[in-house]
């Protein structure tokens, strides 16, 4: 794992983004996002339902390269053994407190399931193949819809506002957690409860992934991994019961 000794653009390094530059950056994340759940028909279809999940991750990703085109690979850094263990640990150690968090929310509140482990339930072997294929845009997608934003977040406390490089990562993290949260209101059912202590905690500690390596990959390869463990534990389970 290359040492990455910082993060990128918070305080003007590799660049220095302009106000003007990072709202650039947050409007096409917030396109990308948009075009993600939009429901436009041309989007439906086996192949065609790829085409929002790749617009999902190419719109912020050309955005942040009009804003800086010399420095907007600095999100992603090679991949070593050390990451890959990396992802497998902050996956494993999701698991663990996401679960944690349901059961214990669970018992104190109503949760509502999630619309994506019912319809893979009843999905033909193909289906399924090209669902678990299209998570992968979609999951580097919401790495960006949420370290953007964080990005963004250290630059405002730590160059705009002075705070200290810790206190701005801290912040930055804990924000950008209930955006990420919040983004999941529609599909829960507006369960405010369930979307920022069960969701917004998994994202606190998927977030922990890039915080360590200020590699973007490797935060997507712990999401990847996580999403895929539970959805395919929920394949699982639903398939039991034709079976014994």
């Amino acid at each position: 794992m290359r040492k990455v000794n910082d993060f990128p653009f918070y305080n003007g390094a590799p660049a220095r983004l302009a106000t003007w530059q990072w709202c650039l950056v947050l409007a096409g994340t917030a396109l990308g996002f948009a075009l993600l759940i939009a429901p436009v028909p041309w989007f439906k279809g086996r192949w065609n339902q790829f085409i929002p999940t790749m617009l999902f991750v190419v719109v912020p990703l050309v955005a942040l390269a009009i804003a800086t085109p010399q420095h907007w690979k600095a999100l992603f850094h090679r991949i070593g053994w050390r990451d890959v263990g990396v992802m497998v640990l902050i996956a494993l150690l999701n698991l663990v407190i996401s679960l944690a968090m349901g059961w214990l929310v669970k018992k104190l509140h109503s949760v509502e399931s999630n619309p994506v482990f019912q319809a893979i339930a009843t999905q033909g072997a193909a289906e399924r193949e090209l669902f678990f294929l299209r998570t992968i845009p979609q999951l580097v997608g919401e790495e960006l819809v949420t370290m953007l934003p964080m990005l963004a977040l250290m630059t405002l406390f730590y160059s705009r506002l002075g705070l200290s490089r810790k206190s701005a990562i801290v912040l930055a993290w804990l924000v950008s957690a209930l955006l990420f949260g919040a983004l999941h209101l529609p599909t829960y059912g507006w369960n405010f409860i369930q979307c920022f202590a069960i969701i917004g905690s998994a994202r606190l500690v998927l977030s922990l992934a890039y915080l360590w390596t200020k590699n973007l990959w490797v935060s997507a390869g712990a999401h990847i991994l996580n999403d895929w463990a539970l959805f395919g534990t929920s394949l699982l389970l639903a398939m039991l019961p034709a079976q014994y």
